[in-house]
């Protein structure tokens, strides 16, 4: 199986290939690259579900124009959009997570942003949660998401050498770690990102 997968992010594609090849062995993930996509897609939704599906519309059409001979049920595009969702700032970042600071995935900038309006708060009421949304998108229009989300809560110092983004922040209580203390297969198993391609198995496999 080969998915289109609206994204140029390494660790995030490699991310999806393992925890879909639990599912389906040999799943290959093409990204925006591969199907010879330039510049960047602009995600303008409100919500999670509005730019997963910006993204995975994007995706399948440049997948229709590299790939015109396959048939519609093999070309299938998926995208994610994903975000950290904090009670305290009534929802912020939410989907605006990966450009908080101002600039897009500058990690350092938004970390320190986060910690700096959430100084005045014990991490006992700095709960949050990861919020992922996948969109499916096949070329004849057919459309669909699945939502995961994980509760943790966010701490002052970075923990960990693993993940990206807000990781090392965050910190998830029944482990007693980090997401960037978490091994891959831990992770996998109950972040947000594994529990929404779960549910997109699911809806493959049917």
């Amino acid at each position: 199986m080969e998915l289109i997968l609206a994204s140029r992010n390494q660790k995030k594609i490699r991310e999806m290939e393992t925890i879909l090849a639990t599912h389906f062995p040999g799943v290959r993930i093409l990204s925006l690259d591969d199907v010879g996509f330039e510049g960047d897609i602009e995600e303008n939704g409100t919500t999670y579900e509005e730019n997963a599906l910006i993204k995975a519309r994007t995706a399948v059409e440049a997948g229709k124009h590299q790939y015109p001979a396959i048939a519609d049920d093999r070309i299938a595009a998926i995208a994610d959009d994903s975000g950290l969702s904090v009670d305290a700032l009534d929802g912020a970042p939410g989907v605006y997570s990966a450009r908080y600071a101002g600039g897009h995935g500058d990690d350092a900038a938004n970390n320190a942003l986060l910690l700096r309006n959430l100084s005045h708060l014990p991490v006992s009421e700095r709960t949050a949660r990861f919020v992922c949304c996948i969109a499916l998108v096949y070329p004849d229009g057919r459309e669909m998401t699945v939502r995961g989300e994980t509760e943790g809560l966010i701490i002052d110092e970075a923990r960990g050498n693993g993940g990206f983004g807000y990781d090392p922040y965050f910190y998830y209580q029944p482990f007693g770690k980090t997401f960037s203390e978490l091994t891959a297969e831990e992770k996998n198993a109950i972040s947000h990102r594994g529990k929404a391609i779960a549910k997109l198995a699911d809806i493959l496999k049917k």
